[in-house]
């Protein structure tokens, strides 16, 4: 079976621009590499988690902040590597100095 990954993409309406929140990849794959490489807060899963509740879990452990909202599902994407990635779009406020 193949790998499975959910995140959520949080985004704002700041004086009429739109702003995204993005991280930096961890782990032990992404570490030394680019620093130029940003994501959605997300993390891989396995049955019986529902992918929004992945999401959900994922983008909190990543960010400390609790994701409330309307989650707008997006088109889930399969990697070269055959991992699937689901998403979500999330409209919410943050301040980036209190992030972890």
């Amino acid at each position: 079976m193949s790998k499975k990954s959910a995140g959520l993409l949080l985004y704002r309406n700041n004086s009429g621009r739109l702003e995204v929140m993005l991280v930096h990849p961890g782990g032990p794959l992404w570490a030394g590499k680019d620093e130029g490489i940003w994501s959605i807060p997300k993390g891989e899963f396995q049955d019986p988690e529902e992918p929004l509740a992945a999401a959900r879990r994922e983008f909190e452990e990543e960010t400390g902040m609790a994701p409330v909202g309307h989650f707008i599902a997006l088109t889930s994407v399969r990697q070269p590597s055959g991992k699937l990635v689901f998403a979500w779009a999330v409209e919410g406020d943050f301040d980036p100095a209190v992030l972890k």
